[in-house]
C-alpha cells in the first residue's frame, strides 16, 4: 500500500508539472494567435498593411505639425475603416470628421502641402532633402491662404531648402523674387529667361 501511495504521489507530481507546461504553452500559443490576428496572412498583406500603418501614422504626425502652421481649422487623421486612408477633423464644425475628398481646391492644396512637407521631414532623417518643387495648386487659394502657404515656404527657404514653384498665378510674380520665366514662341518653341538661363534661352516644347 505504501508503494502504491508513493507511486500515486509521483504520478500527481508529474501531472502537475505537465499541467504547468501545458499552461505555459497555452500562453505562448495565445501570444502567437494574437500576433497572427494582427499581422498574419499567407500572402503577407496584413503585415505590409501593419508596417505601412505605422509609417503612415508617423507621416500624419509630421504633416499635422506643418498643417497647424497654416490653419487652425483642420487636423489629419487615419480612417478607422480604411487605416491607409485619410480623413480631416474640422475644428470649426465641432470636430466633425470627414473625407479629404470633400475638401475644396484650396483646402486640398494646403493639406497636400502639409503632407509633402511631413514626408520630406521623414525622409530627411536618412536622406537629406534640400529641394521641394510645387507644380500649380496656388490658383485655388484665396489671398489669406496664399499668404500662409508662401510664409510656410519662406520659412523652409530660411532653413536652407531650395523651394521651386511652377505656376501661372500672376500674384506669385509679385511675391517671388527669383524667377525663371517661360514665354511661348512661334514654331513650338519657348524662350526661357532668368538667372542661369543664358545658354538655354530657346527650347522646343
Amino acid at each position: 500500500l505504501k508503494h502504491k501511495l508513493s507511486e500515486n504521489a509521483a504520478a500527481k507530481e508529474r501531472i502537475k508539472e505537465k499541467q504547468a507546461a501545458i499552461e505555459t504553452q497555452k500562453k505562448e500559443c495565445r501570444r502567437w494567435e494574437n500576433l497572427h490576428e494582427l499581422i498574419g496572412s499567407a500572402d503577407g498583406k496584413k503585415y505590409r498593411n501593419f508596417a505601412q500603418g505605422l509609417t503612415f501614422e508617423m507621416m500624419i504626425g509630421h504633416a499635422n505639425r506643418q498643417l497647424q502652421k497654416m490653419t487652425d481649422r483642420y487636423l489629419l487623421a487615419r480612417d478607422d475603416a480604411q487605416p491607409l486612408e485619410l480623413n480631416v477633423v474640422d475644428n470649426y464644425q465641432a470636430g466633425e470628421i470627414r473625407s479629404t475628398k470633400n475638401l475644396s481646391g484650396g483646402e486640398s492644396f494646403i493639406v497636400s502641402l502639409s503632407l509633402a512637407l511631413g514626408l520630406s521631414h521623414m525622409a530627411s532623417k536618412n536622406v537629406r532633402v534640400d529641394s521641394l518643387f510645387l507644380d500649380e495648386g496656388f490658383g485655388t487659394l484665396d489671398d489669406e491662404a496664399l499668404d500662409t502657404a508662401l510664409e510656410t515656404l519662406a520659412g523652409l527657404q530660411q532653413d536652407g531648402k531650395l523651394i521651386g514653384v511652377i505656376s501661372h498665378v500672376p500674384a506669385l510674380k509679385e511675391r517671388i523674387s527669383t524667377q525663371i520665366q517661360v514665354t511661348p514662341q512661334t514654331g513650338g518653341r519657348s524662350h526661357i529667361s532668368g538667372p542661369g538661363c543664358g545658354s538655354i534661352s530657346s527650347v522646343r516644347t
